[in-house]
């Protein structure tokens, strides 16, 4: 049943499928090598466009779990006219919602659930699904053989029309009704009913092929040779009843659950296409002395420079070369304040420029942007499977064999017991069983809610690896946290200046930012950014000193200049360094570096440098502690440090001086106390212990984030996002239980009523045709539950 490529085969470039080349007649040339065509259609496709399709030969093959090649031959038929659908023409691969490690080249139903098969990679273009084009030219067309089919029936039943036309005669009219219905509208049903057989993989298909599959052969025998029924069989007008009706009944409604579903599910990747519509079509190229050229983006090669003008998406991730912009991120980092990017800044594929102009250099295009990158992330997270399915699975499993045998038991207890014609409500209880109990809903209800969930999440600038995280992150009850970068900033910064002596702040300043200039060290920017931004120009230096471990000392304008601790005070002879101690230790206790600024000989004042708390930090500690996370710190920054930045957030448990292994541990520790730990850290050196953690949260901020190691990566590295992610997961995990919920206590209800326990209390059994509109709609109402999440509110 499974087609896998052997060496001595090739893969069609054009529709993927596997040809063998000595029994091929189609092949063509280009670039030196030969590729090998299915049929003449292909190879005129190709010959068209070889650049479309060359390298689409191979490399484009999917892993071959389920692959499934049998469809192509009923595309191909061998001739040039029957050329493949569309999404199959490019090797897209696609693969099942429900079973994501089913994967084929084109289009197709999924080998185990009978579902149609989507494409893995989602195109920003909103492409015709041929699945979805197919179901709803059948329902059409068996709507039109179905209504009159229907209407003659109830005509019959109630409206008298048996005595006007002979019942046998009406048989055969329905009968002629019926056929294309059932034959060809529900065709697809039948060929997914029989490979449910084949590959012993049970599904709703097994019982919608049984179910209607019964009544049909049933009503045809009846009708064409109704001798071989016994009297009990007949109605009081001697003819043999029949369940037409039923039949097409149920395979429209079964029609119209495929249509609305299939559209639901397109609706899913809803928030990866707007992600993908980030990025312009089409971007200026600068070109020396020729002007500036408009290229589609696919042209767009690393190294070519562009220009992006104001109001302007940025094409492809790069650096800016010349010219100063203002750039909202919000669309890929969530992040709502536009930033200022100047030559030397990097700039992200889809995000805006508001004001400027710049000429930038391309560094990454195609796949490589972190656009596509994100896209790819969350596509493949989608796909995932979350825990609490296993369940559904298992129940899964033997569904289907357990609900063919209530069927049978139904028939048996009717035929034994039920009123005349017992064989015909016998019958009608079998069918109706076998149709209400389909374990779609059941199937879907699972992988909806994540992809409508987790697609919700990328468009709020949280990236969730995959579904288990999901359910880890609800459940979480212990946040750890590192202090450098995700509470701070991660900048140092100049926080205050104070005089000791006659020389005023700005020129202190001034003479600290000259010396600094020749310094790399975090603290020496912090100086001379902070110079920079109040407009103080730069003096001349000369005889720069650097002494590790205790400062700098420099010649400024004339004067003697030295920038550093006590000690260095100490060592150099400069007197009133005791007069700024107490200050100084002030300034330390809230966590500040303290420097002394000597001039001449003389100490004329300090400059204090923190790495000051992000704006957002307090507000989201403590709306963290309120939802009951337990907030601990961990840092690899010192005990003073640590505990000034604890005690303005209120964090009461801090754990100071851990190198990148020790904060793994302090994890691993944790969660051998019995707490579910999620851990939040920048990325690099916090990389042991997000992958210790049961989640861990990487604080996004530039295009290499800690992706490998983290479950969560907020692109915005706010921590409010760890909020909205856990209010995320809990809206996702609610949608799935509701979901599953209704699916079981949907057949729990459906499947004894449909089998007639009501009927001797109350006198009510269900119709075969009642049964299909209630499978169809709950189908649907899962999809459309899942699809609340889209208006998930997460602020």
């Amino acid at each position: 049943m499974d087609a896998t490529v052997e060496p001595s085969s090739a893969t069609d470039p054009v529709c993927g499928m596997t040809v063998d080349p000595t029994r091929s007649p189609h092949s063509a040339e280009h670039g030196g090598r030969l590729y090998h065509f299915c049929s003449a259609g292909c190879r005129t496709k190709f010959v068209a466009a070889p650049e479309r399709y060359a390298g689409n030969d191979g490399d484009a093959a999917p892993a071959h779990d389920h692959r499934r090649d049998d469809h192509h031959h009923h595309h191909h038929g061998g001739t040039p006219a029957a050329a493949p659908s569309p999404a199959a023409a490019d090797g897209a691969v696609y693969t099942c919602p429900m079973h994501p490690e089913v994967r084929q080249i084109g289009p197709g139903a999924c080998p185990i659930c009978g579902m149609a098969l989507e494409p893995v990679a989602v195109s920003a273009e909103l492409e015709a699904n041929p699945e979805l084009v197919d179901m709803t030219r059948r329902l059409a067309i068996g709507l039109v053989f179905a209504v009159p089919l229907i209407v003659l029936d109830m005509a019959a039943h109630f409206g008298g029309l048996h005595r006007l036309i002979a019942p046998q005669a009406l048989n055969w009219i329905e009968l002629a009704l019926a056929a294309p219905v059932v034959a060809w509208a529900g065709a697809p049903f039948f060929v997914r009913f029989w490979r449910s057989l084949v590959t012993r993989h049970l599904n709703m298909f097994t019982l919608i092929g049984l179910g209607t599959g019964v009544a049909a052969a049933y009503s045809t025998v009846a009708t064409v040779l109704p001798g071989l029924f016994p009297p009990a069989f007949r109605g009081e007008d001697g003819a043999v009843a029949v369940y037409f009706e039923a039949a097409a009944a149920i395979t429209v409604l079964v029609l119209v659950g495929q249509v609305l579903e299939l559209r639901a599910r397109a609706a899913t990747s809803g928030a990866l296409r707007a992600l993908l519509d980030l990025a312009p079509k089409t971007a200026l190229r600068v070109r020396d002395g020729l002007g500036d050229e408009d290229v589609p983006l696919e042209a767009i090669v690393a190294g070519d420079r562009l220009r992006v003008r104001p109001g302007g998406s940025v094409p492809v991730d790069g650096v800016v070369l010349e010219g100063r912009a203002t750039v909202d991120e919000a669309m890929v980092t969530g992040e709502a304040t536009p930033v200022v990017r100047e030559a030397g800044g990097a700039l992200i594929g889809g995000t805006l420029v508001v004001r400027g102009s710049v000429v930038m250099r391309a560094e990454k295009v195609g796949r490589d942007t972190m656009l596509a990158r994100i896209v790819d992330l969350v596509a493949a997270a989608q796909r995932s499977r979350a825990p609490v399915q296993r369940l559904a699975d298992q129940v899964a499993g033997w569904f289907v064999p357990a609900v063919v045998a209530v069927a049978v038991l139904a028939f048996a207890a009717w035929a034994a017991f039920g009123p005349e014609p017992r064989f015909a409500f016998a019958l009608v209880a079998a069918v109706s069983v076998l149709i209400i109990a389909c374990p779609c809903a059941l199937g879907l209800a699972t992988p909806m809610s994540i992809m409508v969930g987790i697609g919700r999440a990328a468009r709020a600038g949280i990236l969730v690896r995959d579904a288990e995280v999901l359910e880890r992150l609800e459940r979480a009850d212990t946040l750890a946290i590192d202090k450098t970068g995700t509470l701070t900033e991660g900048r140092p910064r100049l926080v205050a200046v104070r005089r000791l002596g006659v020389i005023g702040e700005d020129d202190l300043l001034r003479l600290a930012a000259a010396a600094e200039r020749g310094s790399e060290h975090p603290l020496a920017l912090a100086v001379t950014a902070a110079a920079s931004e109040r407009g103080l120009g730069a003096p001349a230096v000369r005889d720069f000193d650097s002494l590790a471990g205790q400062g700098i000392t420099a010649a400024v304008d004339g004067r003697r200049v030295a920038l550093g601790n006590a000690a260095l005070m100490a060592a150099l002879g400069i007197d009133g360094a005791a007069a700024g101690t107490d200050e100084a230790a002030r300034l330390a206790s809230d966590g500040a570096t303290v420097v002394f600024v000597a001039v001449d000989g003389a100490v004329a004042g300090l400059l204090a440098i923190a790495d000051p708390v992000r704006g957002s930090a307090a507000a989201a500690v403590r709306a963290l502690a309120a939802d009951g996370m337990r907030v601990v710190m961990l840092t690899g920054d010192s005990e003073a440090a640590a505990n000034a930045v604890a005690r303005r957030l209120g964090i009461a448990e801090v754990e100071a001086g851990l190198k990148p292994a020790d904060k793994a541990a302090a994890v691993a520790r944790l969660r051998a106390a019995g707490r579910r730990v999620a851990m939040a850290g920048d990325g690099i050196n916090d990389a042991p212990a997000l992958a210790a953690a049961d989640v861990g949260i990487a604080m996004g901020g530039g295009a290499d984030i800690a992706l490998e190691s983290a479950g969560v990566t907020l692109l915005h590295g706010d921590l409010a996002g760890i909020l909205r992610a856990r209010r995320l997961s809990r809206a996702a995990m609610r949608n799935i239980r509701q979901n599953l919920t209704f699916a079981f206590v949907y057949n729990a209800l459906g499947v004894p009523i449909a089998a007639g326990v009501l009927y001797p209390a109350f006198g009510l059994l269900l119709s075969p045709v009642i049964a299909a509109a209630a499978m169809a709609l709950s189908s649907v109402s899962v999809v459309a539950n899942a699809l609340r999440l889209q208006a998930a509110k997460l602020d």
